[in-house]
């Protein structure tokens, strides 16, 4: 995975458990993609100072997620939900060929739990 995506990914999970300064700066330069003297001339600080928060926010992040492992169990779910998904349309294509309505039926029912697991997570 692209360091920038886990970088947003983890914020996702752990951010709101930053400063609402670390959480500032950390937004800009990751999901504005601002550069460290944009974001230091914006807050008038150090470029220095700047860059000090953002590693030490990101360090911080990932010692969470080293402890709690939440984006990790959140990304093996999503690979599973993935291959039960072309798992489903195979059944889906089976069926179909065999022209068995009481199975469409079924797997649309599985279907439908599989999105609303999809929108929950």
């Amino acid at each position: 995975m692209e360091d920038t995506v886990r970088k947003t990914l983890i914020y996702d999970f752990y951010g709101p458990l930053l400063t609402d300064r670390q959480q500032d700066i950390y937004q800009m330069y990751y999901a504005q993609d601002m550069s460290l003297g944009e974001i230091a001339e914006q807050l008038d600080i150090s470029r220095q100072a700047v860059y000090d928060i953002v590693k030490r926010s990101a360090a911080i992040l990932e010692d969470y997620e080293s402890k709690l492992g939440l984006l990790s169990k959140f990304l093996k779910q999503q690979t599973y939900l993935n291959q039960m998904e072309i798992h489903l349309t195979k059944l889906r294509d089976l069926a179909a060929a065999q022209q068995n309505s009481e199975q469409l039926e079924e797997i649309e029912q599985i279907q439908q739990l599989l999105d609303q697991i999809r929108a929950e997570a």
